[in-house]
């Protein structure tokens, strides 16, 4: 399999196998064994996602959602209305007015949720480094094969140029026969 694949790489880029990067010689192998390079970028990751990987996924979409926002403006407008009325009506409030418990858990969430929502654009930088590498593994066999049918073509039109000339030159030869002079006849005798 390796003499098909060092001659397909001599042949289609002027160049021997072991030049090629790791990806580059992956690519070759596939396209000798005609296997699809295409693969699906959430299959690759999923096979390396962990719980935690998994779980900073789903705190971060959900801390970028309408839903997150709008449930946590609520939440702390009833905290807000809740210590109001019972400032008001008892005298005593479960969370004094700078509403220091309130500040102390916004800051707890903020402090969790920070490292989950960066913890998620690193894996979303991963998943585009792998994107951009089968990207660059399906332009690469493209590429490839598109040089293998320029290769094509050329042959198919050198072939056609050949019959053409030789048909050319078979058309030229009948006509230089049937144009050149034939010798005169002679007379036996000649007439003084």
């Amino acid at each position: 399999m390796d003499n098909t694949v060092t001659s397909l790489a001599q042949q289609l880029l002027d160049s021997g196998f072991d030049r090629f990067t790791e990806r580059e010689q992956r690519v070759l192998l596939q396209i000798a064994k005609r296997h699809p390079v295409a693969r699906d970028v959430n299959h690759a990751i999923a096979a390396t996602d962990g719980f935690g990987d998994r779980v900073a996924d789903r705190v971060a979409r959900f801390g970028g959602s309408w839903a997150f926002i709008l449930s946590f403006v609520g939440a702390m407008a009833l905290w807000v209305i809740a210590n109001t009325v019972m400032l008001t009506r008892y005298g005593t409030p479960f969370d004094a007015y700078p509403f220091i418990f309130l500040n102390l858990i916004l800051s707890m969430v903020a402090a969790l949720q920070a490292p989950l929502i960066m913890m998620s654009q690193n894996r979303q930088a991963q998943r585009d480094r792998v994107a951009a590498s089968l990207d660059y593994e399906v332009n690469l066999k493209s590429e490839i094969e598109i040089m293998a049918l320029h290769e094509k073509l050329d042959r198919l039109r050198i072939d056609r140029l050949e019959e053409l000339l030789k048909a050319q030159q078979s058309q030229l030869q009948r006509l230089l026969d049937r144009a050149a002079p034939r010798p005169a006849a002679q007379p036996d005798s000649v007439p003084p």
